[in-house]
């Protein structure tokens, strides 16, 4: 591990005439958190070619600004059918308004990256609708568009690879550094984003912090709803919103912030010999003003409470995790697998051992038991804990203040000996009706129902896809639906298992969940 006076060392301080015009916009739209690592490996790389970088989220990011911005780079995920990310919609908004001129945007140079997956029609469209709207707003596009497909045999990483190659021999080409400048090795650490501040304050359990749009429901019931033997584990959960400023369609999506388990995060911390301190309060502080310390994170924390609510200890690492952990192992085998794991020729090893397989942090720290990472740079190696969608599958009209979710609960084998889990739906899994409260918020859905109750309806819903054709169906009974006399089948859940039957007769719509057959 180096320590702490050597890395501030090894970074150069850049006086401000070195840099003065060298200022570098990321801008991402990221749903799962894949495009957010991707801006922030770039803003590192940017930073070792000494520019004055900035990254945000999109619709983070003061728009009014964006005519003053000479050089910006957008990395833009898929979501849905083809949709924009969630952090990218008002942002996408700004850029339609039809007042704005077709020149407004004509200092600017960019370049964009698209994340996706082309196995699906709309493949990469946030990105490709992104690049022509840019265009046609004046703005000056210095690379072919970059198009991350989750198809290729090495993820995203093989286009992206080669789309950062060029990207950098381009600005560098028209930013050359000065005579006094070299572009730092990536054998040298750059500093963390943020430092830890230990205080001595008593940590809170109690206090909860949420995002604006973001409230506590109470859990009502969380039932299995398919048969105990079958291999799939669905559930039907309920949640008391009443009282909640809340308010939902059918076809819109619930939000939910995931926690980590208590017991998991305890080996965690005891792995990382971190027990002595996991439960001393502490503060983060910035090392630069535009590293933005996440808004609902409750501050002052413990490593315990960080680990079990903000962090994502037990997912996927992607490859910046292992750039940064070469620094911190002392093993001699260990330093020669990370340097090979993060060169070109190393990465058919790394897909191996870790995408495929879905490895977790957790483990890969196990397999790298020599590491020993400082403090500060947790917040730069471990994700946050990203919040996860579900299908509302009621009705507010006929449910008043209830939120019911239709929730497939993730547990797969891979060639590793231990079962892979979602975070999301393993907590969800073991919650106790009555004393949990979840935190959720409602994203808009892009489907939604005819205005007439007259109009007829088609619905198929695969699996847990049935979820949102519920909330349909609900909306569609209190609304009186009519209509001749109709029978469906809509879908049969799983095997064996609970069947939906409809039926429409005389100005009336029933619903039944029929259970398990043979």
């Amino acid at each position: 591990m180096l320590a702490k006076e050597s890395v501030e060392k090894s970074f150069t301080h850049n006086t401000s005439s070195d840099i003065s015009n060298r200022h570098l916009l990321i801008l991402y739209g990221s749903q799962t958190g894949c495009a957010q690592d991707i801006a922030e490996r770039i803003y590192r790389q940017a930073r070792r070619r000494h520019f004055k970088a900035r990254v945000y989220p999109m619709d983070d990011y003061e728009r009014a600004n964006l005519i003053n911005e000479r050089l910006v780079i957008f990395i833009c995920s898929t979501t849905g059918q083809g949709d924009e990310p969630s952090n990218m919609r008002k942002f996408w908004k700004y850029l339609l308004r039809k007042n704005l001129p077709n020149d407004i945007l004509n200092q600017m140079k960019f370049a964009v990256f698209g994340l996706g997956d082309s196995s699906y029609v709309r493949y990469n469209w946030p990105a490709k609708k992104l690049l022509k709207r840019l265009l046609q707003l004046g703005a000056q596009n210095i690379l072919p568009r970059g198009d991350g497909d989750d198809q290729h045999y090495l993820g995203i990483d093989g286009a992206l690879d080669p789309w950062l190659k060029n990207l950098w021999e381009i600005i560098m080409e028209q930013y050359p550094l000065t005579p006094n400048l070299e572009v730092l090795s990536d054998d040298i650490l750059l500093p963390a984003r943020f430092r830890v501040e230990f205080i001595d304050q008593k940590f809170d359990e109690n206090k909860k912090k949420t995002n604006d749009d973001e409230v506590y429901a109470r859990l009502v019931k969380n039932e299995r709803v398919t048969a105990h033997d079958h291999f799939q584990d669905v559930r039907h959960i309920e949640l008391d919103i009443d009282g909640a400023e809340l308010k939902y369609a059918p076809g819109d999506v619930a939000v939910i912030r995931p926690k980590n388990l208590s017991e998991e995060v305890n080996e965690f911390i005891k792995m990382m010999n971190l027990s002595d301190i996991a439960d001393d309060a502490f503060i983060l502080i910035p090392n630069d003003e535009d590293h933005k310390i996440p808004p609902h994170w409750n501050f002052p924390l413990t490593l315990r409470k960080l680990f079990e609510d903000y962090l994502d200890i037990f997912s996927t690492p992607r490859r910046s995790f292992f750039e940064f952990l070469k620094f911190f192992v002392t093993n001699e085998d260990h330093i020669e697998k990370l340097k090979e794991f993060c060169s070109a020729e190393g990465q058919d090893d790394l897909y191996a051992y870790n995408q495929r397989v879905r490895r977790t942090i957790d483990e890969v720290l196990q397999d790298f038991s020599s590491a020993n990472i400082p403090l500060e740079y947790i917040f730069d190696m471990f994700p946050e804990i990203q919040p996860r969608q579900f299908s509302i599958s009621s009705s507010l009209k006929a449910h008043p203040g209830q939120i019911h979710l239709t929730v497939a609960i993730v547990k797969y084998k891979t060639k590793l000996q231990k079962p892979r889990e979602g975070v999301c739906t393993k907590w969800l899994s073991g919650l106790v009706p009555d004393e949990c409260f979840i935190p959720i918020s409602i994203s808009r859905g892009t489907m939604g129902l005819p205005a007439s109750t007259s109009t007829p309806i088609i619905l198929i819903g695969p699996g847990t896809g049935v979820s949102v054709m519920r909330a349909f169906l609900e909306e569609r009974i209190y609304e009186g639906a009519t209509g001749m006399f109709l029978k469906y089948i809509l879908f049969e859940v799983l095997k064996t298992i609970k069947i939906i039957i409809l039926i429409i007769y005389s100005r009336k719509l029933f619903v039944f969940w029929m259970q398990k057959s043979g």
